[in-house]
Parts: structure tokens; sequence; C-alpha cells
């Protein structure tokens, strides 16, 4: 018992029930990046095309909360490709359970001449 604890403290590790957990950094957008999330910043935070239906979403469905629990049917009628529903409600699901954030935006560097 004192062997876990001394190597628990050591290497981040915890034990429950006689097997080892190991803990990894957290993700640099939860930690200090508080993101005031809307509809245009979750769609850019997804990306791979989906930002193009930001106007379309924004006038017929009006919020995030009313965006997380839009379903694939609603998603359809706005005329909103497959890839593009399946991308926007896993994100959804993801952001309900506190597993997914968007990036905060990152400052543009100036650059040097």
């Amino acid at each position: 018992m004192a062997w876990r604890q001394i190597m628990s403290s050591r290497m981040g590790v915890s034990w429950q029930a006689g097997w080892p957990r190991f803990f990894s950094k957290s993700s640099p957008y939860i930690v200090g990046a508080c993101v005031k999330v809307g509809i245009p910043e979750f769609l850019n935070g997804i990306g791979k095309g989906v930002e193009a239906h930001v106007a379309k979403i924004e006038t017929e469905i009006g919020d995030i909360q009313k965006l997380l629990v839009t379903r694939t049917l609603r998603l359809k009628k706005l005329g909103i490709p497959c890839k593009h529903r399946k991308l926007i409600l896993r994100h959804t699901h993801k952001y309900r359970l506190g597993l997914w954030r968007p990036r905060a935006p990152q400052p543009v560097k100036a650059q040097s001449s």
C-alpha cells in the first residue's frame, strides 16, 4: 500500500481497484480559455467546411442552446449535407458532455521585416 502511494505521488498515477489509471495533461483550450461560444465560434471550431452554414443556422436556429438540442431532420430541412450534419451532431454531443470546446482564436503574429 505504501509503495502505491509513493509511486502515485511521483508518476501521476491513481490506483483504483488494483489497476493503475494514468492521467495526462489537460487540453490547452479548456484551461484558462473562456471563449464565449456562439454558433459562428462553434462551427468555426469544428472546421472541415461546416463554417459555410453559419448564416443559415443562425437565422433558422438562433442560439447555441437550440443548436445543442437540434436533431438531424431539422438540419436536413435546412439543406445541410450529410457529412456536415454528422460533424455538427457529433460535436454538439461532445460539447454537451464537456469533452470538447472550440479553441480560442489565436492572436495573429505580426511579421517583422
